[in-house]
Formats: C-alpha cells, sequence, structure tokens
C-alpha cells in the first residue's frame, strides 16, 4: 500500500514595504560603519560570526533582513549593543581599538629601538599639532 502525496503549498512572501526597505538599508549602513571602524573586512567579520561573506554583504546593502540571532551575533563580534546596530541608541562613540591600527602597532614593535624612537617622535610631532 502507497502512502498518500501530500502537496504542500509555498509559504506566500508578502512584499517588503518601502519603510522596511529603508529601515534595512540604515542597518545595513550601520552594520557597515561598524564593521570598518573596527578595521575589519566583510570576510573577517562573516568569518567570526560564522556567516558566508556574501550573506553579510546582502545585509550591509539591505537586501537581506538578519534574524535576532545574527543580529546578536553581529553586536558581540562588532563590540555595540544590539539597540546601536537598530538605530535605537546613539553609538558611545567609544570604539575599539582599530584592528589595522593595532596590527601596525603590533608591526612596530618589532622595528629597531631607533626606528622605534623616530616614530614616536613623528607621531608626537603631529599629535602636538592637532592640540
Amino acid at each position: 500500500m502507497s502512502q498518500p502525496v501530500l502537496k504542500v503549498q509555498p509559504m506566500a512572501r508578502t512584499p517588503r514595504s518601502d519603510a522596511d526597505k529603508k529601515a534595512d538599508v540604515l542597518l545595513g549602513k550601520r552594520i557597515s560603519s561598524f564593521r570598518k571602524e573596527r578595521g575589519l573586512t566583510q570576510v573577517e567579520l562573516a568569518d567570526k560570526i560564522g556567516l558566508a561573506q556574501p550573506v553579510l554583504s546582502n545585509y550591509e546593502r539591505g537586501k537581506l533582513r538578519p534574524n535576532h540571532q545574527v543580529l546578536s551575533q553581529l553586536s558581540k563580534a562588532l563590540q555595540v549593543s544590539t539597540d546601536e546596530l537598530l538605530g535605537l541608541q546613539k553609538s558611545s562613540g567609544k570604539a575599539p581599538l582599530n584592528r589595522r591600527f593595532l596590527r601596525r602597532l603590533q608591526a612596530i614593535e618589532h622595528l629597531p629601538k631607533r626606528d622605534q624612537e623616530a616614530l614616536l617622535r613623528t607621531i608626537d610631532a603631529f599629535l602636538s599639532k592637532a592640540s
């Protein structure tokens, strides 16, 4: 005796409203902005939270909307609150040190002492000029 075959109708997708599309684009811009502030590439951030880079790209362009689990992972990886990601709260303005900046500092530590001191004098000159 054969089992009856059930036909499953696919769920209808409701089109996103213009307001939803705009909100998704703004969310994507915030994700991209926080990622760049931290000196991360899309590949690095995607790897960090277990996503494929094209999916992250679609989030950043507002083509896809991240679910609550992805939002939580993004907020942890970017060291911001989910409220900041969603634009419900202003950013604290205290971004962790940029990874590119940190990599350069680490590379400076491997230079000879004389070169390190020359770089520090140059940095100090720039900083005193900016004050």
